[in-house]
């Protein structure tokens, strides 16, 4: 496959958002440094809809004894971002244009496993929107909302 650069971690020309983000969850091509970093994975995509998790643990906590917000602000970024990479494409990525997350409890390693489900809401030729939820897999206990919006970045070819 040809890829615009080089690397495991970028997106091939040839195939569209919701491909690319399968191949990623069957192992097929690698997950990207920063979910390796945080230690979450994509666990469920399909058209308009994404689904990460991970085990908050320790290695995530801030200086108060709590998992950092990041964790969830980021699970949340990827989440919903990806919802909105499984509508493109192939050759037309996006960015985040803003990220608004609502904490709405705090995660131990106490809390199991985390899931983070996100929908898109709308995708435009320039503008897509998003909205994510971070939950306790065993509670089911609510832990985070958020929402995003994405620039389109369409292709030059």
């Amino acid at each position: 496959m040809t890829s615009e650069a080089t690397g495991p971690h970028v997106r091939p020309l040839e195939m569209s958002g919701l491909e690319h983000l399968e191949a990623i969850r069957d192992g097929e091509i690698p997950p990207p440094p920063m979910a390796e970093l945080m230690g979450f994975a994509l666990v469920e995509v399909g058209h308009g809809r994404a689904t990460f998790a991970v085990e908050p643990g320790e290695k995530h906590y801030n200086p108060i004894g709590v998992v950092h917000g990041g964790l969830a602000a980021t699970l949340l970024d990827s989440a919903m971002g990806c919802a909105v990479q499984s509508t493109l494409d192939a050759g037309v990525g996006y960015t985040t244009l803003d990220l608004n997350t609502t904490f709405l409890r705090p995660m131990t390693s106490d809390t199991g496993r985390v899931v983070c489900e996100a929908v898109v809401i709308h995708t435009g030729s320039r503008i897509a929107t998003a909205e994510g939820r971070v939950f306790s897999a065993r509670t089911g206990k609510l832990i985070a909302t958020g929402t995003c919006s994405c620039v389109v970045l369409p292709s030059e070819a």
